[in-house]
């Protein structure tokens, strides 16, 4: 299939998914997207955890998906959302994950649901905490519905956004820690810091210093600073960032969106450049991506993530194969599936309290995934202000 007609398909199928979840909810008010549907593969089907959770990550990212598509009605609808939860919820602070649905409720609820065995109301403690990747990518959000619609309460909000970063995860090293763990009394900080996020976060304090660069530009050194420890140049790829201490190079985990991200930021060292070549013999299996190293399975969403970095840094050839790959895992409702086997490992813990790596993706079509194959089938990087493309 030729490449122009290649992408107009992946881009309409998956720009059509994403802007009829958004219209399947009722009315015009502001929304947030359930993040995983149901399938008749394996994983926890009925898991109450998932079964209505919103992810803030996944709605940030539908959002830029949905102005990349030209549908602005409903990416708008997903920015109020995200809007109301960065300045209404009941604990000052984004969530990692809300419950899915029209938002009538002031403050916003959690993610939560009826444990009829116990009798009580249950939240699961990863879903009430504030991940500072997660807070950046809202703010990303918020900050290019600033741009698109020349509002400043968006601005303002992901201003709010990167303070509550700067007041909660900022260490006296260099670059930002993990965010924190729960709620109430079993609140907890996370003292490690993430490649990926700091990434994330040189993004978000570039675009509010555009303009305006105290403090912001200090801020945004510190995060680049990070990404410069974690590079590892006789190996020609990042580390995933720190143990809690946040100081202690974590070694013994792997992560794509960790090699993937910091290539997809301006301004960045040439000899970064050369992690591309690194990512096929650490994570490429079966036509894509895994998560981390191990090459269990094909992660569609990083497949998505590594599609938009060929483009980025030339690599037409690459990018044109894996966005046919990606045309496989397009479901009939056009949302692109988490998985291409029905469970991958990611070597992760969901929490401080996991006793094993119990973070899996499961073969479910997927709001994050679809979100990532529109990106990259229309060539728009988020982590440019504005969304920017940045393609040969």
């Amino acid at each position: 299939m030729p490449l122009l007609l290649l992408l107009c398909t992946n881009a309409n199928a998956t720009c059509d998914g994403l802007a009829s979840r958004v219209n399947a909810i009722p009315g015009t008010g502001p929304v947030f997207l359930r993040s995983y549907d149901s399938s008749s593969g394996t994983g926890p089907e009925s898991s109450p955890a998932l079964a209505t959770a919103a992810f803030t990550y996944d709605n940030a990212l539908a959002t830029l998906a949905l102005f990349a598509c030209g549908r602005k009605p409903e990416a708008l609808r997903i920015a109020e959302a995200l809007l109301s939860a960065a300045t209404l919820d009941r604990a000052g602070r984004l969530r990692n994950a809300y419950r899915a649905g029209a938002q009538t409720e002031s403050p916003l609820p959690p993610n939560g649901w009826w444990d009829k065995a116990a009798g009580r109301w249950v939240e699961d403690s990863y879903q009430v905490g504030t991940s500072t990747g997660n807070v950046a990518w809202a703010a990303l959000a918020l900050l290019h519905t600033a741009t698109v619609t020349g509002e400043s309460r968006f601005r303002v909000g992901a201003q709010d956004l990167a303070l509550w970063v700067v007041s909660h995860a900022r260490d006296a090293g260099e670059g930002f820690s993990g965010g924190v763990h729960g709620d109430g009394s079993e609140l907890r900080s996370l003292g490690w810091k993430s490649t990926e996020h700091n990434a994330d976060l040189v993004a978000v304090f570039a675009g509010l210093g555009e303009g305006d660069e105290a403090p912001w530009k200090a801020h945004e050194v510190s995060a680049r600073r990070f990404l410069e420890q974690q590079w590892q140049p006789e190996e020609k790829r990042f580390l995933v960032g720190t143990l809690p201490d946040g100081k202690t190079p974590q070694k013994a985990l792997s992560g794509l969106d960790s090699q993937v991200f910091p290539l997809m930021l301006d301004g960045i060292p040439s000899d970064w450049y050369q992690g591309y070549a690194r990512l096929t013999q650490d994570y490429a299996v079966d036509g894509g991506y895994d998560y981390n190293t191990d090459r269990d399975g094909v992660w569609l969403e990083g497949t998505a993530q590594v599609a938009l970095t060929a483009k980025i840094t030339g690599h037409n050839q690459d990018a044109e194969r894996l966005l046919q790959e990606i045309q496989k895992d397009i479901s009939a409702s056009g949302m692109v599936w988490a998985t291409r086997k029905e469970k991958i490992t990611t070597g992760l813990a969901i929490g401080p309290e996991s006793k094993t790596d119990d973070f899996f993706y499961y073969r479910r079509p997927h709001v994050g995934a679809t979100a990532w194959a529109v990106l990259a089938a229309l060539c728009v990087n988020p982590l440019r202000t504005g969304l920017r493309p940045r393609c040969p």
